[in-house]
């Protein structure tokens, strides 16, 4: 995939260019991409977290503006849907934390759209929800979104996307998956394309032993990246 290295202002991650796909055909490549070995990890250590693909709801223009509530639009109200807060750490495959890098995410509104131009869906947008959202991580490569639960659409189990990045370079590409949506995920050809059933694990975000509507999700980057 060619990727535009714009300069947007420091430290913004340099946006990948986006073919505009309809959702048919990545639903099309699905069933292909389960086909692929999977990702080789390493021996000892904390496993790499598996690349997925952006899919085509990135952003055209990420917004730099943006934070890490993607509840509200100007703060008067708040987004349909059940809340959901995302909380983890970045790590390296050595166990070391990550300062430093941009996460962004992006993800479906409550009735199952992207906040994207080339999002066709008869389903209504939501003016409250943003639908994407920017963190950086703490010292100890700490991070925390405030977002709504994702759907399940036609054809996708629910999932949250996520991109990493350091500056103007792009570490990982990832999706978080809903444990509670077993079966859906067992339907989703990106989901399934993970052979190895401990990749497709840690892909799953955790409930937080004790906080409601809560989800870890730990990024671990290949040492040295």
């Amino acid at each position: 995939m060619t990727i535009r290295r714009a300069v947007p202002p420091a430290p913004t991650l340099a946006p990948s260019s986006v073919v505009t796909r309809r959702r048919r055909r990545l639903l099309l490549l699905s069933p292909l991409l389960a086909l692929l070995p999977g990702t080789l990890y390493a021996a000892s250590g904390p496993m790499a977290t598996p690349a997925q693909m952006l899919g085509p709801y990135y952003p055209l223009q990420p917004d730099v503006g943006a934070g890490s509530d993607l509840t509200t639009v100007d703060g008067k109200g708040r987004a349909q849907g059940k809340p959901l807060t995302i909380v983890g750490r970045v790590l390296d495959t050595a166990g070391r934390p990550q300062p430093g890098v941009l996460l962004e995410i992006w993800q479906t509104n409550a009735h199952g759209r992207y906040h994207h131009p080339h999002d066709n869906s008869p389903q209504p947008l939501d003016p409250q929800f943003r639908g994407y959202g920017r963190a950086t991580t703490g010292v100890d490569g700490s991070y925390r979104f405030l977002t709504i639960e994702p759907v399940e659409y036609p054809g996708r189990t629910p999932h949250v996307h996520f991109r990493a990045g350091r500056g103007k370079r792009e570490l990982l590409v990832t999706q978080m998956y809903l444990p509670g949506a077993a079966a859906a995920n067992q339907r989703d050809g990106l989901f399934l394309a993970l052979r190895d059933p401990a990749a497709r694990r840690a892909l799953l975000g955790v409930p937080e032993p004790g906080v409601a509507n809560t989800l870890r999700f730990d990024i671990v980057l290949e040492a040295g990246r």
